[in-house]
């Protein structure tokens, strides 16, 4: 199971991790400065101590020579924390005083015009030496002065002055810390308001979600629940008034229906019984149509807008659906003409609904048709895939041609004994194809024709 993240935990994550990042950043330069800073201190600590010595070095007689008494010595040596070590070399004479294991520097192309400073080992303990070049008045030999020390004041300030600067620092990384998870809690809970009211609402509670108080980053998301629920309302709306519809419809039938076995029970002849029969026969004739138009129409309404479209060769589907309605047209004296092209022409559709599309025009044409009429369906291919279904009865009024298609609509006064749900269904196919419908006359003498125009593919 995928584990869901928090949004809180995410935004503090985002926010902590730059933050740690920033300051061991800070943290690694202010080392590498503090411990610049603690060596240039030092080193000048050191090379006093270096040029206290030189003044011990004298010349007599040409030769160099060092007087370093035992209380100067002490004094030079002396500190609490660190070991001074020194040591003097006559480039004549070698070591003139001091420790001969204080290291020198190896590199044999040093510039001795200015103090060299460098890290070494003595004794098993790290120091920090500076050598110089002495050149005594009155001689001409030259005098190495080379001082080391022990690095315990330079590690105890680093610690000092690191602490100083960490100690404020991670005190900050810490009221930083609770300032975040307090201000990103705060900063959540309109959301949780909001999770809130919306759980309390019933089922039927559509009302759109109030934006007074919601952050402009959360209005979209905001005004897309409210643009569902207005769509959620108009669908749910729509569905009721279908089924109110629906049940009306149902009614009239099951009324007379439930009339003429009523009829027929009184009967004892069963001559008499036959009228009575063939009311019922209507009745259930008339159930059955509406009862397929209503699962026609519920099909043609996919669930999220989604729905398969696969190539469908129109010419054939026409033929096909002509050929099984041409029957019906007989009983009624009607001439069903069919014309196309021999060559196949497809559209992207879903066949079963295609040929209710279809069925319901004829269906349409035949029963408001003129007896003994004609009607003709034609699959032209230019400029778009088009099929229209024509018939000479008495038209359709100008005023009625916005309301035809809606639902359990029917023209006051016309003929026929549908429930006005076929050019409902044709409409629905139609939308689901992306196909436009257009009605006009079919010519001067009246008559209707509708066309379902296609997309070119």
């Amino acid at each position: 199971m995928h584990k869901q993240r928090s949004l809180k935990t995410e935004i503090l994550i985002r926010l902590a991790i730059p933050l740690i990042f920033f300051i061991s950043v800070e943290s690694v330069l202010s080392y590498f400065v503090t411990l610049h800073h603690v060596d240039v201190a030092y080193d000048r600590w050191l090379l006093d101590s270096a040029r206290s010595l030189t003044q011990e070095i004298k010349v007599r007689d040409g030769k160099v020579s060092v007087e370093l008494p035992p209380a100067a010595l002490e004094i030079f040596k002396w500190d609490e924390s660190d070991k001074t070590y020194f040591k003097i070399i006559s480039e004549e004479k070698g070591m003139i005083a001091g420790d001969k294991f204080v290291p020198e520097p190896f590199d044999v192309e040093i510039d001795w015009t200015r103090p060299v400073y460098f890290d070494d080992e003595m004794y098993g303990e790290p120091v920090r030496v500076v050598s110089m070049l002495i050149a005594p008045e009155h001689s001409t030999e030259k005098v190495f002065v080379h001082v080391a020390e022990t690095l315990n004041k330079r590690r105890n300030m680093m610690t000092d002055i690191l602490l100083a600067d960490l100690v404020p620092q991670m005190a900050l990384v810490l009221l930083a810390g609770i300032y975040l998870v307090v201000g990103v809690k705060r900063g959540l809970q309109p959301l949780h308001a909001l999770a809130d009211e919306i759980a309390q609402r019933s089922s039927r509670d559509l009302r759109p979600i109030p934006e007074q108080h919601v952050f402009l980053e959360v209005r979209a998301l905001t005004d897309t629940i409210n643009d569902l629920l207005t769509r959620l309302g108009l669908a749910i709306a729509t569905q009721q008034r279908f089924i109110a519809n629906a049940a009306h419809q149902l009614r009239t039938p099951l009324a007379g229906l439930k009339l003429q076995v009523e009829r027929a029970q009184r009967e004892q002849d069963l001559s008499a019984m036959k009228p009575a029969l063939t009311h019922i026969q209507g009745c259930a004739d008339r159930m059955s149509h509406l009862t397929t138009q209503l699962l026609v129409l519920a099909r043609s309404e996919p669930i999220d807008g989604d729905y398969e479209l696969r190539p469908v060769d129109l010419c054939k589907l026409a033929k096909e659906t002509c050929m099984d309605w041409a029957p019906k047209a007989l009983q009624r004296h009607m001439e069903l003409s069919f014309e196309s092209s021999e060559q196949p022409l497809y559209v992207r559709g879903d066949e079963v609904l295609l040929r209710e599309l279809l069925a319901n025009l004829l269906d349409n044409a035949i029963c408001y048709g003129h007896e003994q009429g004609n009607i003709a369906v034609k699959v032209e291919s230019y400029p778009s895939p088009r099929l229209s279904v024509e018939d000479d009865g008495s038209g359709i009024p100008e005023v009625e041609k916005d309301r035809i298609f809606e639902r359990f609509y029917r023209i006051p006064g016309s003929s026929g004994n549908g429930c006005g749900l076929g050019l409902a269904i044709v409409k629905e196919i139609a939308d689901l194809h992306k196909a436009r419908l257009e009605l006009s006359r079919a010519g001067a003498a009246g008559g209707t024709r509708i066309d379902v125009v296609f997309k070119a593919s």
